[in-house]
């Protein structure tokens, strides 16, 4: 996993944004674009830094281009934030 790249790809809104509509399945990137009042220039920017993340996946259909949530980085993304926040119950529950 690709962790700076994961954690520079959810410290954006838009990103963000994107993230939670493809929760509701797939979509072409111009049904994507429809809930961006930005230019198409920027929202493929975006799409670019989840793809480098590895948070979407996209395929082409036909002349659409279809994104789709990677949920096999999200579960080691829980991992590591889990890991990172455990708690040591060994030392009085202070990490």
């Amino acid at each position: 996993m690709r962790t700076q790249e994961v954690f520079k790809a959810i410290s954006d809104p838009t990103r963000r944004k994107v993230l939670k509509l493809l929760q509701g399945g797939s979509r072409s990137a111009g049904e994507l674009a429809e809930a961006f009042d930005i230019t198409k220039g920027s929202l493929s920017h975006h799409f670019n830094v989840l793809k480098a993340a590895d948070l979407v996946r996209c395929e082409r259909r036909g002349q659409q281009i279809v994104y789709s949530l990677n949920t096999t980085v999200f579960e080691d993304v829980a991992a590591v934030l889990l890991d990172l926040f455990k708690v040591d119950k060994g030392n009085g529950g202070r990490s």
